[in-house]
């Protein structure tokens, strides 16, 4: 049998409609990990929906308690055909946020899977089950061609990344040599373009934030009171009006990173940066002297998520007492994650705010991760997608968003190679979340023709894990 037999193989498994078949099965557990209402669908889905899957490849699964009290299990399944032979090692995550039912548009649902055009619509289509889906499919799709993989695999899926991954960090720490690999290769996240593939290589980190700004108690007649009672939305939006400027460059210096060096933005340099499916890009927004692509894969952002004071459904003529904003940082390699809330509360003291509170967000946070253009598995996998598609795909030292990378990374001391498989239109964590059927395919294809090379030449020459 042969790479071509493999990929005809994946591509029939998509084109007989199995694919969305099975995507659908899974679409319809409702693994929503941010409400208790759901947290038993959260071992379900891995019991019922993957480990029968997994176990008719021939994986050994086993399902862990999370560390964290009242957290989504973890699994971890392991295909393991001679400790001699490269291991990989993957990642997924089952859960899903809220499903925001009553915000999709008529005819969609979130755990029903809606099949229109080229979209297959439904909550986890693209985050993440899809995407874990298309993998274990291609899988399937070597051994039926090879009889083998012709290298070793574990795969660890938790259920809960959508609240912060809790207990990822301290289960990786303690679970360490169970999942030794060569390398981590993965899927989540967008394309930059629908139609090329994509690799990243790590993940810029995220923290969010209230900033609070609490004067009194309830809320006082604006004619009685008006000139008398600081207001505090008005405090509010002057602090945060101190972070950025007009055009959302960054005001606070220890927030602006010194890692965008020449070896970075040569890799960002000519990558395509379009709405794809989503809005237009605003040229007059971020740092001005930075290219688009380096703006979003190279450098921070500052966004205040939701803000509030009083009631805006149904103003009255009072003044509030209490106003809030939630905010987020998203930040590159160079940031430190533990520099980040001392420097905010710095500056806003220096400019006169120290009436502001900053309160964070329970889990809310993710280390900043990076790896190489030039590492050899980058290699590697870049020229095997290239083979497949005869596009060179377009790799980004980062993704611009952020996914717990660095306990890969960081804690089990990986490369890491991520190959998304949505695109940046995909309304994720958002209703009428989908993928798209082209994408999807051509996605089933690449991971086929990589799994097939790393069996057939066993990756790049290294030390293999042990």
């Amino acid at each position: 049998m042969t790479r071509k037999t493999a990929i005809e193989n994946a591509t029939r498994f998509f084109d007989t409609g199995q694919f969305a078949r099975e995507l659908g099965e899974l679409v319809a557990h409702p693994s929503v990990s941010q409400s208790p209402d759901y947290a038993a669908e959260l071992p379900r889905y891995l019991e019922e929906a993957l480990v029968p899957r997994l176990e008719a490849l021939g994986f050994t699964c086993t399902v862990h308690q999370n560390p964290v009290p009242d957290a989504g299990p973890i699994m971890v399944a392991e295909r393991i055909e001679d400790v001699a032979l490269p291991t990989i090692l993957s990642y997924g995550h089952g859960d899903v946020i809220r499903a925001q039912t009553d915000q999709w548009r008529d005819g969609l649902h979130p755990f029903r899977l809606i099949d229109e055009g080229d979209r297959l619509y439904g909550r986890g289509t693209a985050d993440n089950k899809g995407q874990h889906l298309i993998n274990l499919a291609a899988l399937r799709a070597v051994i039926d061609a090879r009889g083998s993989l012709g290298f070793n695999i574990r795969f660890l899926i938790e259920m809960g990344e959508e609240t912060g991954s809790p207990g990822l960090s301290e289960f990786c720490a303690v679970h360490k040599h169970q999942l030794s690999a060569d390398v981590l290769i993965a899927s989540d996240g967008p394309r930059l373009q629908s139609d090329t593939p994509t690799m990243f290589m790590g993940a810029r980190g995220g923290i969010a934030f209230d900033l609070i700004v609490d004067l009194r108690e309830g809320a006082h007649h604006s004619g009685n009171w008006g000139g008398l009672l600081a207001d505090p939305a008005m405090i509010l939006a002057q602090a945060l009006a101190t972070i950025t400027d007009k055009r959302g460059q960054i005001l606070i210096p220890e927030w602006r990173p010194d890692s965008l060096t020449d070896d970075i933005r040569a890799a960002l340099r000519d990558l395509p940066i379009n709405s794809d499916g989503g809005p237009e890009i605003d040229a007059a927004w971020g740092e001005e002297s930075l290219t688009p692509a380096e703006r979003v894969f190279g450098w921070n952002s500052f966004a205040v998520l939701a803000m509030k004071s009083g009631v805006p459904e149904a103003p009255v003529n009072a003044i509030s007492g209490y106003a809030k904003a939630a905010c987020q940082l998203r930040f590159v390699v160079g940031t430190r994650l533990g520099d980040i809330v001392p420097a905010l509360r710095h500056h806003l003291d220096e400019k006169g705010f120290e009436v502001v509170e900053i309160a964070l967000h329970e889990r809310a946070f993710f280390e900043a991760t990076r790896l190489s253009p030039d590492h050899p598995w980058v290699r590697f996998v870049a020229r095997s997608l290239e083979e497949t598609s005869g596009k060179i795909p377009h790799i980004l030292p980062n993704l611009a968003g952020s996914l717990p990378n660095e306990v890969f990374a960081d804690i089990l001391e990986l490369p890491t190679v991520w190959v998304p498989h949505s695109y940046r239109g995909c309304s994720q964590h958002a209703p009428n979340e989908h993928i798209m059927k082209t994408v999807s395919r051509d996605a089933l294809c690449l991971m086929t023709g990589l799994f097939w090379d790393i069996g057939q030449t066993g990756g790049p020459k290294q030390i293999r894990c042990v």
